[in-house]
């Protein structure tokens, strides 16, 4: 359910408007509208052709996420002793390797399952939260929060909570764990493996 319910997401945060005059409501809710305009009647074909699902999802998010600054939450102390082409890899890394993931669950997106609930923050924050729910096939509802931070170009997404699981700490946990059970570089590593990026160059 986990998995599923953010992958939906995933894409959702990806979805909003460029314009600085958007409140952070308005970026989630414009996310349903236009997420549906994409993939209305290509499941089947984008389920068969997975480079064009993750091209569209690359196309639609990436404008859209704050992928520095959650890569910098998510690397927390690690993030202080990288080297600039370390966090250059992992940034890049870490947010296809999520795409990937979770492309799966973005065949599933069904708008009448997202409910965007009031916002309750002020005008002037630089930071944010934006609460909903998703709808399940069971019937039931998962409450899903997503984080935002107020950047030059507008509202951009960098964390989601579910039930109060928040990814961010999820994988700040697990890559903890993993860094100091090998090291940053190999971690790094195994992010673009399994994103599928081939490095040419290898430091100097």
């Amino acid at each position: 359910m986990y998995k599923c319910s953010l992958a939906i997401v995933f894409l959702m945060l990806g979805m909003s408007s460029a314009s600085a005059d958007d409140s952070p409501n308005a970026v989630i809710e414009s996310a349903v509208k236009l997420l549906t305009e994409q993939l209305e009647g290509r499941t089947q074909e984008l389920a068969e052709n997975r480079q064009e699902l993750y091209s569209i999802i690359d196309g639609i998010l990436m404008p859209r996420f704050d992928r520095r600054f959650a890569a910098q939450v998510v690397l927390a102390k690690h993030w202080r002793t990288a080297s600039e082409k370390q966090k250059t890899r992992f940034i890049e890394g870490f947010y296809r390797a999520l795409l990937r993931k979770y492309a799966d669950g973005i065949l599933e997106f069904d708008p009448e399952m997202i409910t965007v609930l009031p916002y309750r923050g002020g005008d002037n924050e630089k930071r944010t939260r934006v609460r909903s729910t998703v709808t399940l096939d069971d019937g039931s509802k998962v409450a899903v929060d997503y984080e935002l931070v107020k950047r030059k170009s507008g509202w951009l997404v960098f964390n989601v909570v579910i039930e109060g699981v928040s990814y961010v700490r999820n994988f700040r946990a697990e890559l903890d764990s993993e860094i100091r059970a090998s090291s940053l570089d190999a971690v790094i590593a195994r992010l673009e493996s399994e994103a599928g990026i081939t490095v040419v160059e290898q430091d100097q």
